[in-house]
């Protein structure tokens, strides 16, 4: 969004909403999917390493920050009051959001504390690479000041298709990387905050229409989520023209 959709529209964005579970943070800390509504505040502290990475990223956009926690009836407040700790030593603000149970009263302190964070912290928006870098720096930017990697690995193949794109005019595009969202990296078991790994890059691809280049980084398919059995073999087309099997 930053450095694509911000750029191309010349949008500055106000403030981000970091939105977290204790959940998630406890499975980033080692703990089992079966074992996430138990209290347990070392693998909490542990896995919070994952939410720190995410709210250094978005510093270095300039941009101010509010970590809003999702709250589930598993949540002890043990565990809700050690990440507000953890972020107060952030210096960023940890808002409790329970709009699930309360509906939009649940979310209304979280309104409160972004605007009040735009009022004191005005805005330094600034994307985290130049236009003019080329495509392998700029995948490179990101992979060591996002993803916290040592470098990039590419085949022949793949940088000749850089070269390609530089020298037909693309190369002031932005990048857009497709990786797994389970990681930093691109192995979705390594949770946490790993660093000094290597991205390897699998293929490039032009979008010229939008005006970005993917990078496809790892094990990774570009339209996850779909079903064995695609919906589109239930669409019929009659005779007359009537569509039937759309929902």
């Amino acid at each position: 969004f930053f450095d694509i959709k911000c750029r191309k529209a010349g949008l500055t964005p106000s403030c981000v909403v970091l939105v977290a579970t204790l959940r998630a943070l406890k499975m980033h800390g080692g703990v089992a999917k079966d074992d996430l509504k138990k209290e347990n505040l070392q693998a909490l502290e542990k896995g919070f390493a994952n939410l720190e990475r995410h709210v250094g990223n978005v510093k270095k956009y300039g941009v101010p920050v509010v970590v809003s926690v999702n709250r589930f009836s598993s949540d002890t407040e043990a565990e809700l009051a050690l990440v507000k700790r953890l972020c107060a030593n952030l210096g960023v603000d940890c808002v409790l959001a329970d709009q699930w149970a309360q509906g939009g009263e649940g979310a209304v302190e979280l309104g409160r504390t972004v605007l009040r964070t735009i009022e004191a912290t005005p805005s330094k928006f600034k994307p985290l690479y130049p236009d003019d870098m080329s495509l392998w720096d700029k995948t490179r930017t990101i992979a060591k000041e996002i993803y916290g990697a040592s470098d990039i690995s590419a085949d022949k193949s793949v940088k000749d298709r850089f070269a390609e794109l530089e020298k037909e005019g693309f190369g002031k595009f932005p990048i857009c990387v497709a990786k797994t969202q389970y990681s930093f990296s691109t192995n979705p078991d390594a949770k946490g905050s790993p660093s000094g790994f290597t991205i390897p890059i699998r293929e490039v691809r032009l979008s010229a229409g939008a005006e970005f280049v993917v990078v496809v980084c790892g094990d990774i398919m570009t339209m996850p989520g779909l079903p064995k059995v695609p919906a589109a073999n239930s669409i019929e087309l009659a005779a007359d023209g009537r569509i039937a099997g759309l929902f």
